[in-house]
């Protein structure tokens, strides 16, 4: 029976990670460029009883058979398939079509600098005219550098990311793509950080000027799954609460001596 509230309790466990992930996913709904997460869950391991004081066979103790825990909280995934995408007429807002990432050079409060990507393209210049996130942080050309042009000219941005400042190409937007996004983690800020073993490759995607990416979140979808893992939920819990019930009613009752 104390075995049947372990395993309640850690289902009401994964179920509050469940709705965390969703919380969140709904709370970036508005956000740039932003990619929904899901959860998973697995079975935990086989834990093994043994007999510990049976030497019947050469002292070393006998199993009496697998012992499970119930719920074990996985591994949370991204969906990075592509969002919607809003028209700005802004010059600077880029949206992404196909694969890919916008190099922005990060510093963290530290002043220690690191390239990062994102999805997000809801840029801006500068008065220096040196164009950055809406963070300020640096959006980078192809060659790695910042991207500086003079604020006051006619500029246009072509699919390849190629910025015309009064019909002369002077920079290019870098674009990167990676063979596994599995080497991808988030950083925050609507940021990806590349782990150990990233290894970037041509990115397909095409540059957009005047949109904006939306978040792939599906609103009604997430609202639904929130629901059943509400009633998931209360599930484990009406468990914990029966078994509960029965085990007072064995101590209050059945142990009581005639």
């Amino acid at each position: 029976m104390v075995k049947g509230l372990y395993t309640a309790y850690t289902g009401m466990l994964n179920e509050q990670h469940r709705m965390d992930t969703l919380t969140n996913n709904l709370a970036n709904t508005d956000t740039t460029g932003f990619k929904k997460e899901g959860a998973t869950a697995q079975s935990f391991h086989d834990v093994l009883g043994v007999r510990i004081k049976d030497t019947s066979d050469w002292n070393i103790p006998k199993k009496m058979g697998t012992l499970n825990m119930g719920v074990k909280i996985g591994e949370n995934y991204t969906d990075y398939s592509q969002g919607a995408f809003k028209q700005t007429d802004n010059t600077f807002d880029l949206a992404l079509s196909g694969k890919g990432f916008f190099a922005i050079e990060f510093t963290n409060k530290a002043g220690e600098t690191s390239v990062k990507y994102s999805r997000d393209g809801a840029f801006t210049l500068t008065k220096e005219g040196t164009l950055v996130t809406k963070d300020g942080d640096f959006v980078l050309d192809v060659n790695g550098n910042h991207i500086t042009i003079d604020p006051m000219a006619q500029v246009q941005i072509d699919r390849a990311g190629n910025i015309y400042v009064d019909g002369e190409n002077a920079a290019q937007i870098q674009v990167t793509d990676f063979e596994n996004y599995d080497y991808l983690a988030k950083y925050g800020e609507n940021l990806y950080d590349p782990v150990e073993g990233a290894t970037q490759q041509p990115a397909e995607a095409q540059v957009y000027e005047g949109y904006l990416e939306a978040s792939n979140v599906e609103t009604v979808s997430e609202m639904v799954e929130m629901i059943s893992v509400s009633r998931q939920y209360e599930a484990n819990q009406k468990i914990i609460q029966t078994m509960d019930e029965s085990l007072e009613s064995a101590v209050t009752s059945l142990g009581r001596l005639s």
